[in-house]
């Protein structure tokens, strides 16, 4: 992966907007602490939320650190060009230049008649000049013919004799006064830019009008960005893809969805694949087709350290890398990143939901954003509704809830849950000493 330069800021994120009370979305019976703080929900046994704390605390990144190596570890892909209709959402790399005068012709803005001179007018043939007293039919877009001096409206002029009997062009009774004016109904060229004339600037996000200026302007491709490419390998055995779930299975949250918040996060989705809960399974998976190859793996599930977890063991037997093996923060505290000695990343995210998603904004959000030449996502600053126990050395990623003005942790955030992100107006960043009521925090921006 080849440098492109300076990184283009993206714009500003969306404000966080303010909601009334929503009393059944706020976790108001959130286990208190002694001293009366508000130490989050309850942990439920099983997954993310067994692991012992104090090995948490001895986690090698903290959440500041583990985003930061995400983002510092990405090597900005290559600008390339890309055909006019794979163009849109993409950032330019390369200023749109006119290649030609536009319009690159003096045409009509009407249907009509070119006239030169004063009425009435004889008709000329078409493509010849014209003199004065002569007109020609056009039509809209059409090629003014040299001599012409305004183009009449098709309902402004119609067509009579003399009075040798001859065909000519009069002003009808729906005319306009002074009508032709000198010039009126015709398009110069290089009325809306001349050759050479910068359009629009490198590092827009392209847009379909950007698009289409550009195909105005002659060209037929855009210089963009390098776009990570990304592939998804879901995991579980006992995971199911529709209808409802026996004892011992659940449904499968990220096929829906997982693929779409990539695409939020400014990469495309090559392949999705689903892996069963066995060694050579994950390999098979994880292996580079030579067709279709991505830049980021990102896996869900298989990320701990029990028996069915096969995540680490394929990665070392593939030759990776780990550059971060586990975070310090809840939930989402086994994610890890790693490379392959191809040079393809590999984020793995924790197989609960929520843990998952948090997951993705910690590492895959900056990592993304790194290849693709963007800026480190920012953070915004809300103020803690609600005071916040301590965490013994991890940061909590609590979904929130705008009341007021405050930020109160959103109800049903267990690691395993989503109803409390749905709700949520972002997430918000509580430090392992925890948080007092009114005091800033930062937040993350949600990507929808």
């Amino acid at each position: 992966m080849a440098s492109a330069g300076a990184a283009p800021a993206l714009p500003a994120a969306v404000p966080h907007r303010v909601v009334e009370p929503a009393t059944a979305l706020v976790d108001p019976t959130a286990a208190v602490d002694p001293a009366g703080g508000v130490a989050g929900p309850a942990p439920a046994p099983g997954g993310d939320q067994v692991a012992d704390s104090a090995a948490e605390s001895r986690l090698p990144h903290s959440w500041d650190e583990a985003r930061a190596r995400a983002y510092d570890c990405a090597t900005p892909l290559p600008a390339h060009p890309v055909p006019l209709q794979q163009g849109i959402g993409r950032i330019l790399a390369g200023d749109i230049v006119a290649l030609q005068d536009m319009p690159h012709y003096p045409s009509s803005a009407m249907d009509g008649w070119a006239v030169a001179g004063s009425p009435p007018w004889i008709l000329a043939a078409p493509g010849h000049r014209l003199s004065p007293g002569q007109a020609s039919p056009v039509v809209t877009g059409g090629l003014i013919p040299s001599g012409a001096k305004a183009v009449l409206r098709s309902e402004s002029g119609r067509l009579s004799t003399d009075e040798d009997g001859l065909p000519v062009l009069v002003l009808s009774e729906r005319a306009r006064p002074g009508e032709p004016r000198g010039g009126q109904h015709i398009r110069k060229q290089a009325e809306e830019a001349a050759a050479g004339d910068r359009l629009v600037q490198a590092g827009q996000i392209l847009n379909p009008a950007h698009i289409a200026l550009a195909a105005l302007a002659g060209l037929d491709e855009v210089q963009v960005l390098g776009q990570p490419a990304v592939k998804l390998v879901l995991t579980g055995d006992e995971v199911i893809p529709a209808g409802l779930p026996e004892p011992g299975q659940v449904r499968d949250t990220f096929a829906p969805q997982l693929a779409s918040v990539v695409r939020m996060l400014g990469a495309s989705v090559v392949a999705q694949q689903r892996a069963g809960d066995s060694l050579a399974a994950m390999l098979d998976a994880l292996e580079d087709p030579a067709d279709n190859p991505a830049d980021v793996v990102i896996t869900t599930g298989a990320t701990g350290r029990s028996s069915a977890d096969f995540l680490r063991a394929a990665i070392a037997e593939l030759g990776g890398t780990m550059i971060i093996d586990g975070i310090a923060m809840r939930p989402g505290h086994p994610t890890l990143l790693a490379e392959f000695p191809d040079g393809r990343l590999l984020v793995g995210l924790p197989g609960n939901p929520l843990a998952a998603m948090m997951g993705l904004l910690t590492v895959a959000a900056p990592l993304l954003a790194g290849l693709g030449s963007r800026d480190r996502p920012g953070l915004g600053e809300v103020f803690c509704g609600s005071p916040i126990t301590e965490s013994r050395g991890r940061t909590r990623l609590l979904p929130y809830r705008l009341v007021y003005g405050l930020a109160s942790p959103a109800k049903f955030t267990d690691s395993g849950m989503l109803r409390g992100l749905a709700a949520a107006d972002g997430v918000m960043l509580v430090p392992p000493h925890g948080a007092k009521m009114g005091e800033a925090l930062r937040a993350i921006p949600l990507p929808w």
